[in-house]
């Protein structure tokens, strides 16, 4: 496993549970953040999905000392870019494009591409990625699934992410071939927009000590 790839790993054994946060207002992404690392969930997910989530990574980076900021959703080379700019501690796509995986190369952050297949799962360990995304995990079979890759493709590990909640997350986190897991269900919108900080605090804390 490369020197990227260690550090990625170390980052996703931080907790069970990474928060992948879509965001819309800058204003909330600070005590957001604080919220969900004060319960217990260190590494957040921020995804290039809206125009708020650049400001957004930046105001955590630099108010929240103990956060891990990562993007997700990162699609190319620009994505892949913008993430670096912003010092993101790694990026997340929900897949992988040849020209995807040769801009990694040239980009010093990791990158943890998404497969859903034993095929996709295949090229990407071919690339050096042990280190995999499961997506869109409940919707591509869920844990029984991601436990029938263990066997043929015991080298690779997987974070799987969409549709997960916290009543499903110890089926996956019992996993041989699962390292954390990725999920929303601890920052619901509704939460978000009361700004209901302590009751998302409560909600990373009981997704922090989930187990398998």
């Amino acid at each position: 496993m490369s020197e990227r790839q260690q550090g990625l790993e170390a980052l996703l054994r931080r907790a069970p549970v990474i928060p992948v946060l879509v965001m819309d207002d800058a204003n909330d992404a600070v005590p957001l953040a604080r919220a969900l690392v004060g319960g217990g969930l260190p590494v957040l997910e921020i995804t290039l999905r809206t125009e708020a989530a650049p400001d957004c990574i930046a105001a955590i980076k630099a108010e929240v000392k103990d956060a891990i900021v990562g993007s997700g959703t990162v699609l190319d080379e620009d994505g892949l870019k913008l993430s670096a700019k912003l010092g993101c501690a790694f990026a997340v796509s929900p897949g992988a494009t040849p020209g995807l995986i040769d801009a990694a190369r040239r980009t010093e952050m990791p990158l943890l591409p998404a497969s859903r297949s034993p095929s996709e799962a295949m090229i990407l360990l071919e690339h050096g990625y042990a280190l995999q995304k499961f997506f869109p995990a409940e919707q591509s079979g869920g844990a029984a699934y991601l436990s029938a890759l263990n066997s043929p493709l015991p080298q690779v590990r997987f974070c799987p992410t969409g549709g997960i909640t916290a009543e499903i997350a110890p089926s996956y986190l019992k996993l041989a071939n699962v390292i954390t897991i990725g999920g929303s269900w601890m920052a619901p919108k509704s939460l978000i927009a009361r700004k209901d900080w302590t009751g998302i605090g409560k909600l990373a804390a009981a997704a922090a000590e989930l187990k398998g």
